[in-house]
């Protein structure tokens, strides 16, 4: 940070021509700054009448000045932390950000925890590189709140439509020094609260990775988790004392435990109920997961998948799911259970298992149903309903429909329908194949929301 006394020409502070104290940070300092980003950074510290920029400084004059106060010699008067974090957040670009670092030890603070808090890791040589930085760094490492490590295959990586088969089969090579060095973040990063580990779902790439959560001691509030159900894990969670949002890829039932060599002991396989106490919203891609974690557990929102196309199986796959959600120790406010094949005549076997259910009479979201083409069904699927008494938002699955309904006018009658039957429901989604349309109503009057993102709408609390 530059400094120097006051020009002549600014020596005047105020109506009575008298003097006050006063520091000026020359522009110098924060050329690196676009001219859009240097005149926001002027407004915001104006505003606290402690900073003011004029002729290519930056004036900087206490609170307590007065005009009967007269001095010619320089003052330090620091920026408020208020000030400080405008100004870091008025500057969107993080390479700006990091330069700001260096104009002095109060915008250091402040833009080091703007650049660490979050950090999203996606190519291979930059996240070694800050994953050594934040295992040489414990005071960085200490900033970092969010962590998103997402490892994209070779074949999400290649924008090109046309790949030969030997392409396709490529198993996606990463330095062998790369996990090691996220199992030293991992170690470093105390203070984690989210953690994100997407990888890739094609065959060619091993997610038996857990090891790298091994020596961890932070404590997550939502964890994502593309890694294998290992040993590894099952010891991560249940040290995650205060984690309330999970999602999980794999689920393996009745998995073998191994021995831990060293200690000699067997590691238990499974989660007692006392783990992850706070749990209460929950994903998994196998309804043997949920049917694992739900008693005992405060899960108000849950959204799984059948594992069984048999329908006898799956009537009891369903029963057995039921009957595990019924020993939750909050009652369900959302619930989302996908199939590999919808069906009119099993939907509403699921919708009535569901209204019979007492811990389901909460339900403030309900999906995925196959919504019944024929009237006198759809007439007995919307009775069913009517016996959710908060039903709020359901997602039905009309890709069976010939033809399916897929313009505004088909989705809002279809909506507007509904209600005529369940007044309370103001959100409707509707599946087609893989596209989803949401119809909301509001005042009575239906439409097509083409902004609402589907993939949350179970989340909401």
């Amino acid at each position: 940070m530059i400094t120097s006394s006051l020009p002549h020409k600014y020596e005047v502070c105020g109506s009575d021509s008298l003097f006050c104290p006063v520091q000026i940070i020359l522009l110098e300092s924060l050329s690196f700054l676009p001219p859009q980003s240097r005149r926001v950074c002027g407004r915001l510290c104006l505003h606290s009448r402690i900073l003011f920029s004029r002729a290519g400084g930056w004036i900087s004059r206490p609170r307590h000045c007065s005009q009967q106060g007269v001095g010619y010699a320089p003052h330090f008067m620091e920026l408020t932390l208020e000030a400080y974090r405008n100004i870091v957040r008025s500057v969107g670009n993080r390479a700006d950000i990091s330069t700001l670092c260096r104009v002095c030890q109060g915008f250091r603070n402040v833009a080091e925890k703007a650049l660490y808090n979050t950090l999203f890791l996606q190519d291979d040589e930059g996240t070694e590189l800050l994953c050594r930085t934040l295992a040489g760094s414990p005071r960085l490492a200490f900033l970092v709140d969010a962590l998103t490590i997402s490892i994209e295959s070779e074949d999400e990586d290649d924008t090109s439509s046309e790949k030969s088969d030997m392409e396709d089969t490529t198993p996606l090579q990463l330095p062998e020094s790369f996990w090691p060095s996220i199992a030293l973040a991992l170690e470093s990063t105390t203070q984690l609260r989210y953690l994100n580990i997407h990888l890739p779902s094609d065959g060619n790439f091993s997610n038996s990775l857990s090891w790298v959560l091994k020596n961890t001691t932070f404590k997550l509030r939502k964890f994502h988790c593309d890694l294998a159900w290992d040993s590894d894990l099952v010891l991560f969670l249940k040290r995650q004392t205060l984690l309330e949002d999970l999602y999980i890829q794999d689920y393996v039932e009745g998995h073998d435990p191994p021995v831990d060599d060293s200690h000699s002991q067997t590691i238990p396989p499974t989660l007692d109920t006392q783990d992850m106490p706070r749990l209460s919203m929950l994903e998994c891609t196998f309804s043997e997961a949920a049917i694992a974690l739900v008693p005992g557990r405060p899960i108000t929102h849950l959204k799984t998948c059948f594992s069984r196309d048999e329908p006898n199986s799956k009537r009891e796959e369903m029963s057995q799911l039921l009957s595990r959600i019924a020993r939750s120790t909050q009652p369900l406010k959302s619930i989302d259970i996908g199939d590999s094949l919808y069906s009119e005549a099993f939907s509403i076997e699921l919708l009535t298992a569901i209204v019979n259910t007492k811990a389901m009479k909460k339900i403030c979201y309900l999906g995925t149903l196959a919504l019944p083409v024929h009237g006198r069904e759809r007439l007995q699927f919307y009775g069913l309903l009517m016996r959710l008494p908060i039903i709020q938002c359901v997602e039905f699955e009309v890709s069976q429909w010939e033809p399916p309904p897929s313009s505004h006018a088909a989705l809002r009658a279809l909506a507007s329908e509904l209600r005529l039957y369940v007044p309370s429901i103001n959100k409707v989604i509707f599946v087609n194949d893989f596209d989803r349309s949401v119809v909301t109503a509001f005042q009575g009057i239906c439409r097509v929301d083409v902004e609402i993102s589907t993939d949350l709408l179970w989340r909401e609390k």
